[in-house]
């Protein structure tokens, strides 16, 4: 599909993710067939923009472009500044953030808050236009289906958007009100899409190929986005792509394939974070690949423990090797004697 001046290469992108979406995420879900990747959410505070936080989630260095970063505030102006320092900084795409819904940012109402105020809404997305058109950087809009179920105006702000500039809409079906709790509904896609002419993206509870196709076939949305269940199983999107070109269900990949995937997520890691704060980063990225994997009860749990015990990277990454080794000759049916060992330290 076609965002501005870029053609993706399919329709399946990796969400934005606050503490999960960082480059070497990124890249390996790129890697793994992920077609577009949105940046962890940046703040639009000036005071800010020179911490080693902001500074971390604004390294691109390696990545494969369409480079797309994620902006959040409430100032119009501050908004325009953070769209224009991105830019400067290598973003090609900047994403106007609606749709959070921790209540550190919505309490200063950014993220879905913004939802509540239409005008404000509108006159940020206009600025961030305003701000991005001039350098050839397209602006985007994530957001979800309103505040509460009796506010439900994502077409309103949507038909909005497009109105003043935004070329892509993506809409995580579910509202602020509900977080993350019951089932996504995408019928406010549905409608959206019919709405507007500029791409519709659908996000929410999309955990599986089966799940992305009906999604897809429902909404008639142009593409679709995937959070929580890429995490610790990045190659969901080698499994979805292969399902929607084919009917079929690819194998899930061996152990040594994760091994070595891992392995490369590690080091990259390491190279953005430090040892330091590397180390104790990945710890939950961890242990979602263990719950990703078929291990026997409690294995995961058993992997998890230890790995929160260790405090450097060559430990960490000998865990790892050692962990999948003993995995690929048991079984994963069977405890391994390095779990027994886990045990008794235990």
């Amino acid at each position: 599909m076609q965002l501005g001046p870029y053609t993706l290469p399919n329709a399946l992108f990796v969400a934005p993710m606050a503490g999960v979406t960082d480059r070497p995420f990124r890249k390996l879900c790129k890697r793994l067939g992920a077609g577009y990747a949105v940046s962890e959410m940046v703040t639009s505070r000036p005071d800010l923009q020179d911490s080693l936080k902001t500074s971390r989630r604004a390294d691109h260095s390696g990545e494969p472009g369409p480079i797309a970063v994620q902006i959040a505030g409430t100032d119009a102006a501050m908004m325009a500044d953070a769209a224009r320092y991105n830019i400067d900084r290598g973003a090609q795409i900047i994403d106007i953030n609606m749709g959070c819904p921790a209540k550190k940012v919505c309490n200063k109402w950014a993220g879905s808050a913004l939802m509540q105020d239409e005008s404000l809404a509108l006159e940020i997305i206009e600025a961030v236009v305003a701000a991005a058109v001039p350098h050839g950087v397209p602006v985007t809009l994530k957001m979800r289906t309103g505040w509460s179920a009796s506010g439900r105006n994502a077409p309103t702000i949507a038909r909005a958007a497009e109105a003043a500039g935004v070329q892509m809409l993506t809409v995580h079906g579910r509202t602020r009100e509900q977080g993350y709790k019951g089932e996504a509904e995408h019928e406010t896609v549905a409608h959206i899409k019919s709405r507007v002419r500029i791409p519709v993206v659908a996000n929410g509870d999309i955990t599986s190929p089966q799940k992305a196709h009906d999604v897809l076939r429902r909404t008639g949305a142009d593409a679709i986005m995937i959070g929580r269940a890429a995490q610790g199983r990045p190659w969901i999107f080698r499994e979805i792509a292969h399902y929607l070109a084919t009917g079929e269900a690819l194998p899930p990949p061996d152990l040594m394939e994760v091994k070595a995937w891992l392995l490369d997520h590690l080091e990259d890691h390491y190279s953005l974070y430090g040892e330091f704060t590397g180390v104790r980063s990945a710890r939950k990225h961890l242990g979602w690949y263990a719950q990703a994997l078929p291990l026997p009860s409690g294995a995961a749990a058993l992997f998890r423990g230890h790995i929160n015990t260790l405090a450097s990277a060559q430990a960490q990454l000998a865990c790892v090797r050692d962990s999948f080794d003993a995995w690929a000759a048991t079984g994963t049916d069977e405890t391994t004697p390095q779990e027994e060992n886990w045990k008794l330290a235990a």
